[in-house]
C-alpha cells in the first residue's frame, strides 16, 4: 500500500502540468525588450532635445495663412475682438475691399440685460474707431452663434449681392477649420476663399506651448475641426 501512494506522489509530481513555472532568465528578457527600450529613450530624448522645433513645425503644418488680394468682402467674425477687427480694418485700407461684414452675434446674458454693450456693437465700434467708413461696414446674419452659422450668413450675402470673393483674417489655429468649411459651402457658388492668419499677441506658432491660451486653442480647434468633418 506504501509503495502504491509512493508511486502516485511520484507520477503527480513528474506531470508537466503541476510543474512550477521556469522563470525567463534576465539577460533573455534584457534582449527582447532592450530594442524596444532603446527607441522608447531616443524618442524621449529627441522630443526633450527638439521639441521647440517639433512644436513649431506642428503648428505651422496646422495653421492657414493665404497671401492677400483684391476680394469683394473682408469678413469679420464673431469673437477675438482683439485681433479680428484691426486685422479687417488694416486689409481694408490696405485696399484689398470696399466692404467689411462683421456678425450680429448671438446677445449674451449681460448684453440682454443692458448692462454690457453687444458684441455687435463693440466690433463696429472698433472697425470706425479704425477709421473704417460707416458706409463701408454691413452687419450680416441674426444671432450667430457659430462658425457654421457665419459660413451660412456669408453665403446669403453673397447670393443677394453677387458678390465672388472673400478675405477672412481670423485667429492662427481657427484658420484651418474656417477655410475647410466656407470652402465646402462657398464652392457652390464658384466663390473665392482666401484665409489670413490675424496675430494674436496671447501667443505665437514659435511659443504657443509655452502659453495656456495658446494650448488651449490648440487642442480646442482640432476637437472642433474634427467636429465639424463628422457633423457637416
Amino acid at each position: 500500500m506504501e509503495k502504491a501512494i509512493d508511486l502516485d506522489c511520484r507520477s503527480i509530481k513528474n506531470d508537466p502540468a503541476n510543474r512550477p513555472a521556469r522563470s525567463v532568465p534576465f539577460n533573455r528578457w534584457l534582449r527582447r525588450l532592450g530594442p524596444v527600450l532603446l527607441v522608447v529613450c531616443c524618442l524621449v530624448l529627441v522630443s526633450v532635445f527638439f521639441r521647440a522645433s517639433i512644436l513649431t513645425g506642428l503648428a505651422k503644418a496646422w495653421v492657414v495663412n493665404e497671401p492677400a488680394a483684391k476680394v469683394d468682402a473682408i469678413v469679420v467674425l464673431g469673437g477675438g475682438l482683439d485681433n479680428r477687427p484691426f486685422a479687417a480694418a488694416k486689409l481694408y485700407h490696405e485696399g484689398f475691399a470696399p466692404k467689411v461684414l462683421y456678425m450680429d452675434v448671438k446677445l449674451d446674458a449681460a448684453a440682454k440685460m443692458g448692462i454690457a454693450p453687444s458684441e455687435r456693437d463693440l466690433t463696429r465700434g472698433l472697425l470706425l474707431g479704425n477709421d473704417v467708413p460707416e458706409n463701408s461696414i454691413i452687419a450680416i446674419g441674426s444671432g450667430v452663434a457659430s462658425t457654421y452659422d457665419e459660413s451660412l450668413a456669408v453665403r446669403a450675402w453673397m447670393e443677394q449681392n453677387g458678390a465672388k470673393s472673400i478675405i477672412i483674417p481670423t485667429d492662427p489655429f481657427h484658420t484651418r477649420r474656417v477655410r475647410w468649411l466656407f470652402h465646402k459651402q462657398l464652392d457652390p457658388l464658384n466663390a473665392r476663399v482666401i484665409v489670413e492668419t490675424a496675430p494674436t499677441q496671447a501667443y505665437s506658432e514659435t511659443n504657443w506651448w509655452q502659453r495656456e491660451q495658446g494650448v488651449i486653442a490648440f487642442q480646442n480647434e482640432v476637437f472642433k475641426f474634427l467636429f465639424y468633418i463628422l457633423k457637416h
